[in-house]
């Protein structure tokens, strides 16, 4: 596995690249390394395999989250991820999942190979929704009713697409294969390609009588009500995947599934910093020079804390084990509590006539940081 190359390296994209990119640059890649374009190079035929492994990740959004984290042990079956390996050679790789890509250069499966077939079952489509959750939410979990559109099987055929008491009819065209086979001239010779049948769309069968629910299609669209549990320590940006939760599959195909994009928003008073938590809190000139005890705020309610005498502006203090649950495991990050000493502003002349006696009193022996600064001035400028 140390020996891959990064799969945004291989396609020549870079990590910024959308669905539409990544999908672009396998078509040229592949057009160009097929091992029928390129027959005998073992060269070109170890490229071609590298080319739809990287494709085979990228192009899934669960498999290209994985990658992005944890590298290429985020989709080796045997790094504990759950991802997809590969196999040597070309043997069990299925050349179907690209046969969309070829059938858009030659109008078909390409190069006489036959197409996948699409009567078999189909999983069905995902679905990803967005839910924007509140800091404290984010930090500690909860559990969302969120309503989503997708298709469902039709209530009144059961998915058959078929008026009940009637069936649909073998296609005339394909004799029910779903497929048609045409000669085309192509810039590297002639090719009996396998095409998609046109008439039933590659089903074997033609409903000549409907389902007046769902208009023959098999499937309606419907509004659905789900519970989302998001757990503790989430993040902002960070992805949730409900398996079986997205559209349902077709010939008893398994159901796609639905991923659940998640944005946390911004606190009032907390900022974070992976499981830590940072609070910057004002204190006063007279708690920062003489110590005081004040009240700290946390995520789960207010604490109290000593501040030490002779405090400065942007120390930062640690509350251990008051920042963000671990999502994976025990135990919570820190806090920390920067403090920024205010100087008090539009004094009456009271007030200033005791900080003049107060700074007569004290003199600069007490200020090391401004004694020392004054002294390296000193030093520099030779004054």
């Amino acid at each position: 596995m140390a020996d891959k190359r990064d799969y945004y390296e291989v396609l020549g994209i870079d990590r910024n690249a959308t669905d539409t990119d990544i999908k672009k640059a396998y078509r040229k890649l592949a057009k160009q390394y097929h091992p029928d374009v390129n027959p005998g190079d073992k060269s070109a035929e170890a490229k071609f395999k590298e080319i739809n492994e990287a494709y085979e990740i990228l192009s899934d959004p669960q498999k290209k989250s994985r990658y992005d984290q944890f590298g290429h042990a985020g989709t080796d079956p045997n790094s504990g991820f759950g991802g997809g390996g590969f196999g040597g050679g070309f043997e069990g790789f299925d050349f179907g999942g690209i046969g969309d890509i070829f059938e858009s250069f030659f109008g078909g499966t390409g190069f006489g190979r036959s197409s996948k077939n699409k009567r078999g079952p189909q999983k069905g489509a995902d679905l990803k929704y967005a839910v924007e959750i509140a800091f404290d939410e984010a930090a500690f979990g909860i559990q969302r009713d969120i309503n989503i559109s997708r298709l469902e099987n039709c209530p009144t055929c059961k998915g058959s697409g078929s008026k009940n008491g009637t069936e649909p009819t073998v296609c005339r065209h394909c004799n029910g294969t779903g497929q048609v086979q045409v000669k085309q001239s192509t810039p590297f010779g002639q090719f009996v390609n396998v095409k998609t049948c046109d008439v039933c769309r590659g089903e074997g069968k033609v409903i000549s009588d409907p389902c007046a629910t769902c208009g023959g299609k098999g499937r309606v669209r419907k509004s659905v009500k789900i519970k989302v549990n998001i757990p503790a320590g989430i993040d902002d940006g960070q992805t949730i995947s409900l398996r079986g939760e997205g559209e349902p599959g077709l010939k008893g195909g398994p159901a796609g599934d639905l991923y659940i994009s998640v944005r946390v928003k911004p606190h009032a008073l907390f900022q974070r910093q992976g499981n830590d938590v940072v609070c910057e809190m004002p204190i006063t000139f007279v708690q920062a020079a003489l110590g005081a005890e004040i009240e700290v705020p946390t995520l789960d309610g207010r604490v109290k804390y000593t501040v030490p005498e002779g405090t400065q502006t942007g120390s930062v203090f640690r509350l251990k084990g008051k920042g963000i649950p671990f999502i994976r495991g025990s135990g919570r990050g820190d806090e920390y509590i920067r403090v920024n000493v205010e100087v008090p502003k539009k004094l009456n002349e009271k007030q200033k006539n005791i900080l003049r006696e107060f700074a007569d009193l004290i003199g600069d022996d007490k200020y090391e940081q401004r004694k020392s600064f004054f002294e390296k001035m000193k030093d520099a400028l030779g004054m």
